[in-house]
């Protein structure tokens, strides 16, 4: 479990998380949404330790973060940020072997490159593998990051808005594989997610900020109501019942 316990975060004297706490369960896909600016980002940076919290304590299974040695840590949880351009260049193959560092040292063995392999087949790359990053499409790229988070292989997946630049049928490849990764392997992920029906229909549990603050956090089917939405996001959204599954319509 992931415990983050009255977190604060303040940037240029603005409060971006303002007395934070939220706990992640084992096993589970965990949405935080929210309007821009919520601080939705920053707060998992914090969990991944790639931005220092001010204040308050996050923990992960009961240990605190900031005691985990930095490659002990790459091997309990991994993080995809938005901006994840590398310049180098480099084939997916070669990208998503990088997962496999904590464990290798950039010196993979057998078993690490049956890791890459696998995680290339899971996000279908496998007719792409060989190309370099520059010869992809936004979508294709972003497809080669999650696969080298896969190969990473840790219980804990951080995931800042995975969705961006993918079509609808990629989209939902993803949604259906992340929802894989905890049905059949047990992983635990959080993801930062714009698309609110995304989040409806494959989430446990969703965690709803705004200005740096939760409005609402408990099973998706609690924070997918109209009142809620309203105060999140300062509009009206009709919320129809399709085959057991919330679905806003706000268009």
């Amino acid at each position: 479990m992931v415990n983050i316990k009255n977190v604060f975060k303040t940037y240029n004297q603005k409060k971006v998380i303002d007395d934070v706490s939220v706990e992640i369960e084992k096993g589970t896909i965990t949405s935080f949404i929210g309007p821009n600016g919520a601080g939705k980002s920053t707060l998992i940076s914090m969990v991944s330790r790639l931005i220092a919290k001010d204040d308050g304590a996050i923990t992960i299974d009961g240990e605190d973060i900031l005691q985990v040695k930095n490659n002990e840590l790459a091997k309990k949880i991994s993080i995809l940020k938005q901006t994840n351009a590398i310049n180098l260049k480099l084939t997916v193959r070669e990208l998503v072997s990088f997962g496999r560092f904590p464990y290798s040292q950039g010196r993979l063995k057998k078993e690490d490159w049956e890791k890459v392999d696998k995680s290339i087949n899971y996000m279908e790359l496998g007719d792409l593998q060989d190309k370099y990053l520059d010869e992809l499409s936004g979508g294709q790229r972003q497809r080669a990051h999650i696969a080298m988070v896969i190969a990473q292989d840790t219980e804990y997946i951080l995931l800042d808005e995975p969705l961006n630049n993918l079509d609808m049928r990629h989209s939902v490849q993803i949604m259906k594989t992340l929802r894989r990764l905890v049905n059949d392997m047990g992983k635990t992920i959080v993801i930062v997610i714009h698309d609110i029906n995304f989040a409806s229909c494959y989430s446990d549990n969703i965690v709803a900020l705004k200005d740096g603050k939760i409005v609402k956090q408990g099973r998706a089917c609690d924070v997918i109501d109209k009142c809620v939405l309203k105060d999140i996001y300062d509009m009206d959204i009709d919320i129809k019942e399709i085959d057991q599954r919330r679905i806003c319509v706000y268009f």
